[in-house]
C-alpha cells in the first residue's frame, strides 16, 4: 500500500470520526445517558476494505456507467452511513428511482 493511499484511508478515518463528534443525535443521547449518571465511553471499529480494481476492469465499469451496483450495501448499512453523515455513492439515485416506482 502506498503512501497517498495510508493518508486517504486515514482522511477518511478523521472524516468518520469528526461526523460521529459533530453529531447532535449522538451528543443528545450521550446527554440523556449522563443524566441517568452514567459516564459514557464510545469507541467505534470502522472496517476499511479495499480492492484493487485493473484497468481492463475499470474501464469495462466506466463503459457500463458509475454507481451501478458499485457498493452492496444494504438498507441498515446505507441507514447507518448517513446517521454518521456519510453518503453513499448511488444512493440518491436509487431513492429517486424507488420514488418514482410508486407513482
Amino acid at each position: 500500500m502506498n503512501s497517498r493511499l495510508r493518508e486517504l484511508i486515514q482522511q477518511l478515518g478523521e472524516a468518520i470520526h469528526e461526523s460521529v463528534i459533530e453529531s447532535e443525535q449522538i451528543a443528545g443521547v450521550v446527554q440523556d445517558i449522563r443524566k441517568h449518571g452514567f459516564d459514557v465511553l464510545l469507541m467505534l471499529e470502522a472496517t476499511i476494505g479495499l480492492n484493487e480494481v485493473s484497468s481492463k476492469e475499470s474501464d469495462a465499469e466506466d463503459a457500463e456507467g458509475e454507481g451501478e451496483e458499485a457498493a452492496p450495501f444494504s438498507q441498515t448499512d446505507r441507514d447507518w452511513l448517513r446517521s454518521l453523515r456519510i453518503s453513499v455513492e448511488g444512493d440518491y439515485d436509487e431513492e429517486e428511482s424507488a420514488e418514482g416506482e410508486g407513482e
